[in-house]
């Protein structure tokens, strides 16, 4: 069984077992905070986020998504990963910075249920995604 963390970590301690999320790390996400069923990340938004369009790429989106779900359903709990996620885009970002907001809608043994809320800086909703996650529980 792969390590727990307790139910609220300490920032130093979600670094190190969530560092070796390398994607996410490469492209610049950043814990905020996480705990049992919750999880906050944040990407500062840089020129190779952005797409022909110069807006931010659905992409780079996504993968803060991701990782805050990552925090949210890996927290206190079985290791999960991801069977489903849809995501909506509402606007195009005007901040300079994203701030993905997971929590938990229902928590299972097998089966989690999350949703994801996307904003930036200026407080603007940017998107929302929502995903089912998988529970190795044996």
């Amino acid at each position: 069984m792969a390590q727990q963390l307790c139910d609220y970590p300490a920032l130093d301690e979600l670094n190190d077992f969530f560092g070796h999320d390398r994607f996410a790390a490469h492209i610049g996400c950043t814990i905020v905070e996480g705990s049992v069923g919750h999880g906050v990340a944040e990407l500062v938004i840089e020129d190779h986020h952005r797409n022909a369009l110069g807006i931010v790429m659905g992409g780079a989106i996504f993968t803060l998504a991701d990782f805050a779900l990552a925090l949210a359903s890996n927290i206190g709990v079985e290791p999960s990963v991801s069977i489903n996620s849809s995501i909506d885009y509402y606007a195009a970002s005007k901040g300079t910075k994203l701030i993905a907001t997971c929590n938990v809608d229902k928590g299972g043994r097998r089966l989690g249920f999350y949703t994801t809320d996307i904003t930036d800086d200026t407080g603007k909703r940017i998107a929302r995604m929502t995903t089912t996650v998988f529970r190795n529980a044996e």
